[in-house]
């Protein structure tokens, strides 16, 4: 990167040097039109340098998305080989040692979890890879939007307080009419980005409420870090992640939110993101007319 933007400055002065130069030699060898060489010149220079200012806004960009990809493949060779270590790991245990038949449910358990991990990070590169597709449909359908919640808070609710505590507040028996996997998925990216954020045993809020004005609205609640304002712009884009890959503690892709964002827009429905208090954020998601 360096190198190119060393080289792309150079040009840039050379090309310019060399126009002034030629503006100098012209306007000697006929000083009678030195009026309308300057003012050429000048024309010509001002969109040289606005066409170079685009080059270089459009070169950054490019290294910008290309540093984010590299951070995005850097995350996902993370996120599978962990599981796959922890499933491998729990099940050489299980083969090898005669381990009590409690303890063997414990490992599988765990193991069941690690796959659900993948399962999950699977599902969010198909969806985005379909979000792509402009002329993609979601295939919609009545369902029961509390059920589902219900059931993501559930697979997500660790034990003995072993990370977050997930505190559900839904009301019963909503229903929506929307694409069923890609809601879920929606709701599993909030809830698990509240998980991660959360410091342990943490209270992670849930709530699904059906307003007077005929909305659904389902909000997610963390006691973390928060997002500043700055970022709150920037982390529904695809890949963008807060800080750097190589000193960032939590886990992800990058792709959660942007799935999010995505999916909602293509269901009239709208996210916003707030400050929780004392600490956090509340992700605030609005179905119109039941997502209709």
């Amino acid at each position: 990167m360096k190198r190119a933007l060393v080289l792309f400055y150079f040009l840039v002065f050379y090309a310019i040097t060399q126009l002034l130069w030629w503006g100098y030699l012209l306007v000697n060898y006929e000083p009678e039109r030195k009026g309308m060489i300057i003012g050429e010149g000048l024309f010509f220079l001002l969109i040289f340098i606005w066409g170079a200012m685009r080059l270089k806004k459009l070169f950054s960009r490019e290294h910008k998305q290309q540093q984010q990809q590299q951070n995005f493949l850097l995350s996902v060779t993370h996120e599978l080989k962990s599981p796959l270590a922890s499933v491998k790991l729990y099940i050489q245990t299980i083969l090898k040692r005669d381990l009590e038949r409690e303890q063997q449910k414990v490992f599988l358990s765990n193991s069941l979890k690690d796959i659900e991990r993948l399962d999950d990070l699977v599902e969010n590169v198909l969806l985005t890879t379909k979000l792509e597709n402009r002329s993609f449909n979601f295939p919609k359908e009545n369902f029961n939007f509390t059920e589902v919640v219900d059931n993501v808070v559930d697979r997500l609710q660790k034990n003995a307080c072993s990370s977050q505590i997930i505190k559900p507040d839904l009301d019963k028996g909503l229903i929506i009419h929307a694409d069923k996997f890609a809601i879920t998925n929606v709701v599993t990216n909030l809830i698990e980005n509240a998980i991660k954020y959360s410091p342990p045993c943490a209270t992670v809020e849930v709530q699904l409420k059906e307003r007077e004005d005929e909305r659904i609205v389902f909000s997610v609640a963390d006691h973390g870090p928060g997002v500043a304002e700055e970022e709150k712009k920037n982390i529904f884009n695809k890949f963008y992640r807060i800080g750097n890959e190589s000193t960032r503690k939590t886990k992800g892709t990058g792709l959660g939110l942007y799935i999010v964002k995505t999916v909602l827009q293509k269901h009239n429905a709208s996210i916003k993101v707030k400050d929780n208090t004392p600490s956090g954020s509340i992700f605030e998601v609005t179905f119109e007319n039941y997502a209709n």
